[in-house]
């Protein structure tokens, strides 16, 4: 992509909702080989691939020893579509760090955008709860939780679907 389309491409999805950033991954490993590898695929493979991210590029630093183990990180440039595929990587990929570039100043939504952002965050916490009670919960204690679970979101997209609102 040329730069002048990359600029196009940037500007005209950050009018649209977009995001550019900055995310600080860092890694490590007790063999140093391996470090460069996985970053590179951590960032072509799965951030690039990660839904609603509109581009991504980085550059990863050479691994550095500490004590018995070796370090690296990336910072890398990712534009988003919009608010909830930002957030759906940060909960997913966990940076060390994230910066907002562009849009400068303010950020606005529409508030059903904001709905949808909310219910992703909703259900990305019940799965990770989700993740961690399977692991010490007895299997009876678990089916509740994951009947529960069920239902709860189904609840939620029923109301998102029909513009319900609770209490009406």
């Amino acid at each position: 992509m040329a730069k002048s389309e990359f600029e196009e491409v940037t500007q005209k999805t950050i009018r649209n909702g977009g995001i550019l950033t900055k995310l600080y991954f860092d890694m490590q490993s007790e063999k140093e080989e391996e470090l460069q590898p996985l970053m590179t695929d951590l960032i072509n493979n799965r951030l690039l691939k990660a839904p609603g991210v509109v581009y991504c590029f980085g550059s990863i630093e050479k691994p550095m020893k500490l004590d018995d183990i070796y370090s690296t990180s990336a910072i890398v440039t990712a534009l988003f579509k919009d608010l909830g595929a930002a957030v759906n990587v940060v909960f997913n990929f966990a940076p060390a760090g994230i910066e907002v570039i562009e849009p400068e100043g303010h950020y606005t939504m529409k508030i059903s955008d904001l709905n949808g952002v909310l219910v992703s965050l909703s259900d990305i916490s019940a799965e990770y709860s989700k993740y961690i009670l399977t692991r010490v919960l007895s299997k009876e204690d678990l089916e509740k939780v994951n009947s529960t679970l069920k239902a709860r979101s189904e609840l939620g997209k029923k109301m998102l679907e029909g513009g319900s609102k609770p209490g009406s």
